[in-house]
């Protein structure tokens, strides 16, 4: 096997998976395209000591440590399969040969898909967010719209009024029942049922919501829950399971972040109901702590 372990995805938590590997003296190969998730955010937010840093400079700060430990290696390319290979893994890279290892831990995030609203898209991790606790504070207590995708937007509508008052747009999504519009009614929640035409930028640097019958309601910031799926099919071409979250199908994992596949690992965002930074970093030290313990018994 050319590694101990092949680390795909090297974002928040491929690289903090790719660390523990690493400090317990295990060669590790870490291959990544350089897509992260939050790459549309200018600033990370609730990750301990890094508050308000660029996602990027934290990312690049973290490769620079890593990179120091002798056992570790990069690929800036693009995992595109894998398969079982002399009872460990072979990992096909777009630009390169065939990679192998013992052990697979699969950090490949998701890709969010939104609403078809005029707008939106453009201004995804500017003025349009899904976490409020990444987002909201920095709204400076303005006004916050809530986009309806569905009845998982009753949670972010009943959430956000902590951080300011807010406003859903059902949209044509989502029709609260009686209890629903009685819980939303006591969290101060304003209900705009006209469907939304489309958003643009507003001259304070904030968000129009402009409606289809002509009016437009300015806002701090537009939160809205984003369809997510898997950035990479290796999780399925593997045969892991995979379970539905309210966002979207995520893989399986148990309490070590096992995957129904021994010897393959999944952490962050592909394999959480929700996530943020610093999920996404404790998943991975999990997985790659559970990695090395199964390199372990291997061993003996």
């Amino acid at each position: 096997m050319d590694f101990d372990a092949i680390v795909i995805g090297g974002s928040f938590a491929g690289l903090s998976a790719a660390t523990q590997l690493a400090r317990a003296r295990r060669k590790v190969l870490v291959v990544d395209s350089g897509m992260p998730r939050n790459r549309f955010a200018s600033a990370s937010h609730g990750f301990l000591a890094q508050d308000g840093e660029p996602p990027r400079q934290i990312l690049l700060k973290a490769r620079h440590q890593l990179a120091a430990y002798p056992t570790v290696s990069f690929l800036d390319d693009k995992a595109t399969t894998a398969r079982r290979h002399d009872g460990g893994f072979s990992v096909a890279i777009e630009n390169t040969r065939e990679t192998t290892a013992k052990r697979l831990i699969l950090a490949t995030g998701v890709v969010d898909h939104l609403p078809a609203v005029p707008g939106l898209q453009e201004r995804w991790g500017r003025t349009v967010f899904h976490c409020p606790y990444c987002h909201g504070y920095e709204l400076g207590a303005g006004p916050i719209a809530v986009l309806a995708v569905g009845a998982i937007s009753m949670h972010h509508a009943t959430m956000l009024p902590d951080w300011a008052p807010t406003t859903l747009f059902t949209n044509e999504a989502f029709d609260p029942d009686p209890e629903q519009r009685a819980v939303l009614q006591r969290r101060g929640v304003a209900l705009e049922a006209a469907p939304v035409a489309g958003v643009s930028d507003s001259e304070g640097g904030g968000i129009v919501v402009r409606l289809r019958d002509g009016r437009q309601q300015s806002f701090a910031g537009l939160f809205v829950a984003s369809r997510t799926e898997a950035a990479a099919p290796i999780a399925a071409e593997l045969g892991c399971a995979f379970e539905e979250g309210p966002l979207g199908a995520v893989v399986k994992t148990d309490m070590t972040k096992a995957t129904s596949i021994d010897g393959v690992f999944a952490c962050g965002d592909a394999a959480r109901a929700a996530g943020n930074v610093p999920f996404a970093v404790a998943d991975g030290a999990m997985a790659g702590v559970a990695a090395h313990r199964s390199l372990m018994v291997d061993a003996h």
